[in-house]
């Protein structure tokens, strides 16, 4: 069921029905979905006030919706800056690199968050939203960084959700980043098996740190490393990771000592700026973190028929690699052969 909220001269009292593209929803991710532009601060009052029901009954914010059911969803009124906030959201699609039915992947570039929040109105699933009316369930099965482009999983109903979502806790996909790193990463370091700790910084940004693995808070996370290519003074890695923490790969590699090209919260600011005014590599402007989620494999949630998506890199970073110095030639040797 879709709608939208009503405005002040027309609210009126609807009568929502749950499909199965809703089943098993809670009722207020349910309503912030169906109520657009509604305030998530309006919507816990109306469901606390008792004006929501389902099936002429109470319900609570955790309610799950079962199909046939019959929301009640009193009279809304939007104030001017919510219904403006609402409209400001500009539809727009993204690369599509597979679609049916049940599950949309895209290719998210950097720059632009995956959902609103946090100082951020409005990303990709908000945006997709908008240019897709008539979609009934549009849900991101998992997260990228806004900072990072690549490979991003939406589901397009909710069975497609759940049983996504089970694959990515059991571990059961595949999921591949490409990363420039600074300095020259030895080959010998192919698992990176360091806890990680997630906390929020003096000003509220959340941050994670490295921690011993018998850290109190410490969260194992575990990082597979690949050398794809090394030139002077940077190495592109392919890094798989086996958990999914916050900033896993970025803080990985930053606690090795080889932070992430570009990274704004864990990288070497002095040479992301060198790189960004066009210094580091000359003639060149490098604005972004080198990071890329490039594959991603899984089992199609209704056909258990195995998926493998690639993403190629974006120009900007392969432009980047085909301007970076090369490696030094190896010196001839000066050793005297022996003498049989």
């Amino acid at each position: 069921m879709t709608g939208t909220a009503s405005s002040p001269s027309t609210a009126l009292v609807r009568h929502l029905v749950v499909d199965e593209g809703s089943a098993g929803q809670r009722l207020d991710n349910f309503l912030l979905r169906e109520l657009k532009g509604a305030p998530k601060t309006l919507v816990y009052r109306i469901i606390r006030s008792g004006e929501v029901r389902i099936n002429k009954g109470r319900a609570s914010a955790e309610s799950r919706l079962q199909v046939g059911d019959q929301v009640r969803v009193p009279p809304l009124r939007l104030s001017e800056p919510d219904a403006q906030a609402a409209a400001a959201v500009p539809a727009r699609e993204f690369p599509v690199l597979f679609e049916d039915e049940h599950l949309l992947v895209v290719d998210k570039p950097a720059g632009v968050a995956v959902h609103g929040g946090s100082g951020v109105s409005f990303g990709v699933i908000e945006q997709l939203r908008r240019a897709r009316p008539e979609a009934r369930f549009l849900e991101l099965v998992h997260r990228l960084d806004k900072e990072t482009s690549g490979l991003l999983l939406i589901a397009k109903k909710r069975s497609a959700l759940t049983t996504l979502q089970d694959q990515f806790r059991q571990r059961e996909t595949g999921k591949t980043y490409s990363a420039l790193v600074i300095g020259a990463w030895p080959a010998a370091r192919k698992v990176v098996d360091v806890a990680l700790h997630k906390y929020l910084d003096a000003a509220g940004e959340r941050r994670v740190r490295a921690v011993g693995a018998d850290h109190a808070d410490g969260r194992r996370s575990i990082s597979l490393v690949r050398i794809v290519k090394s030139w002077a003074g940077y190495t592109l890695l392919d890094v798989t990771i086996k958990t999914g923490r916050t900033h896993q790969i970025r803080v990985h590699l930053q606690n090795e000592g080889h932070p992430i090209v570009g990274d704004d919260k864990y990288g070497d600011f002095a040479l992301n700026k060198a790189l960004a005014r066009g210094e580091a590599v000359p003639g060149l402007r490098f604005e972004r973190m080198f990071l890329h989620a490039r594959r991603l494999a899984f089992d199609h949630p209704a056909s258990g028929e195995r998926i493998e998506l690639a993403a190629p890199l974006p120009p900007d970073c392969v432009t980047l690699l085909n301007r970076l110095p090369p490696l030094p030639a190896a010196a001839p040797s000066t050793d005297t052969p022996a003498t049989p």
